[in-house]
């Protein structure tokens, strides 16, 4: 019955998204996630790279509320990580009543206007048909991992599944799918309610989403992948090494660049006044000639006129010689003898 009603909800929710003409996600939309009562889930949801500055929303199918991404609330945080082209959704102390549809939602910017990029339906449950003993665990590249999921007796003969997110890769179990330098092993547990993931040859790329399943029940995991000890270090050196550079560099323009500013100042003032000062008696010996000079040519042209010379001519006949009177001579007139 319950299976029924999760289907009929499912079809009229796709419906009712393609009379408002909403682009749906050709994924998985019919997946059930199960949580245990009281306890926490983190969702991804994926997008396109595109996409990458556009608002993104988790909607509620139960109260029809849209919590956009980087919002926290108390039992609610919604993160963006455009670097992995996706969001993520934590959920935490849930209740029965919490139990419904939610979506992944993100605004194109064009038609049709918003894209359900996912559409999980939550299951909260007393004991949830499949869970994982970590929802985080992570390896080194080149190492080993594994993964233990749970299931009820419900799911015992469902197919059971090692899932990516991101490219819908599925492992099976007692399949092994292995390619290059890392492979992926399922094998059911003794007892027969739990299974094995066992990944090898890990990768950087390995790291993201996945989920344990057992029919349509999942439950994400987070695998993070990072590099071994030795490149640890070896990178860990390089930075430091970086670091040390940088700050030599940096000390040259604070410390060294400013003190050679001021040395090539000094310098050029140095020379200026080495050079006015060398230049300055030189000016003041022309200067000096100069004066003299003039003070030489005002003495020539300025000497005294000579002293103008007058004469008196007398024109009257003399009667006699005895009486013709001497020649007169003036003080100023040199002494001449008279021409007869």
């Amino acid at each position: 019955m319950n299976a029924y009603v999760t289907t009929n909800t499912f079809y009229i929710s796709i419906g009712f998204s393609l009379i408002l003409g909403v682009e749906c996600y050709s994924g998985w939309l019919n997946h059930v996630l199960t949580v245990q009562t009281g306890g926490s889930v983190t969702i991804p949801c994926h997008y396109d790279k595109k996409y990458t500055q556009q608002k993104k929303y988790w909607n509620s199918g139960i109260d029809k509320s849209n919590k956009y991404t980087n919002t926290t609330e108390q039992n609610l945080s919604v993160i963006d990580h455009p670097d992995q082209s996706l969001f993520t959704v934590t959920m935490r102390n849930l209740q029965n009543k919490q139990t419904g549809h939610y979506y992944c939602v993100v605004e194109t910017g064009e038609q049709p206007p918003i894209n359900i990029t996912y559409e999980p339906y939550l299951k909260i449950q007393s004991a949830p048909d499949v869970s994982v003993v970590n929802s985080s665990v992570s390896g080194h590249e080149g190492g080993d991992l594994s993964v233990q999921c749970l299931y009820s007796s419900e799911y015992q003969n469902e197919v059971k599944q090692w899932c990516r997110y991101k490219d819908q890769s599925c492992y099976t179990v007692r399949r092994a799918n292995t390619s290059q330098s890392s492979s992926v092993q399922i094998s059911e547990d003794d007892g027969g309610s739990s299974f094995t993931v066992l990944m090898t040859g890990l990768r950087l790329t390995d790291s993201g989403w996945y989920f344990c399943s057992a029919g349509e029940a999942l439950n994400p995991v987070q695998l993070t992948v990072g590099r071994t000890r030795n490149e640890t270090v070896i990178l860990k050196k390089h930075n430091e090494t970086k670091d040390t550079e940088e700050s030599q560099n940096n000390e040259l323009l604070t410390v060294w660049l400013p003190a050679l500013a001021s040395l090539l100042l000094l310098l050029t003032l140095v020379g200026v006044f080495t050079w006015r000062w060398r230049w300055r008696p030189k000016q003041d010996k022309h200067q000096i000639r100069g004066r003299n000079g003039s003070r030489t040519t005002d003495m020539i042209y300025s000497q005294p006129e000579d002293p103008v010379k007058y004469s008196t001519i007398n024109d009257e006949i003399p009667h006699s010689v005895t009486d013709r009177p001497g020649p007169t001579f003036h003080q100023s007139q040199r002494s001449t003898s008279p021409e007869y």
